[in-house]
């Protein structure tokens, strides 16, 4: 007789059990996670797209005014887009909330 997921302890757990439907992961606010956050001077900024290549996560999105910025709701704060910025343009700043 088969549990349902209610009735497992994760001690149970099978390495790799999912219990979820696939392609549900845009469901799950990972930007809880973070204790920094990326911060932007556009005035340096040219445009380039080279934090959005290097994003792990995928969450930097080009706005109207062609500016890349990174959706807070999923950035994890890694700070990756920082480091390969090749301007300076985005700085890594501790939350305040």
């Amino acid at each position: 007789m088969s549990k349902n997921k209610e009735q497992y302890t994760w001690k149970e757990l099978e390495i790799g059990t999912i219990f979820t439907e696939p392609g549900n992961t845009a469901e799950y606010k990972t930007g809880d996670w973070r204790s920094q956050a990326p911060a932007y001077n556009f005035e340096r900024c040219i445009k380039c797209g080279v934090c959005q290549l290097y994003c792990p996560e995928g969450c930097i999105e080009e706005d109207a005014d062609g500016y890349f910025v990174a959706n807070l709701y999923w950035c994890k704060g890694c700070g990756i887009c920082a480091r390969e910025c090749p301007t300076g343009v985005i700085t890594m700043e501790e939350e305040t909330e």
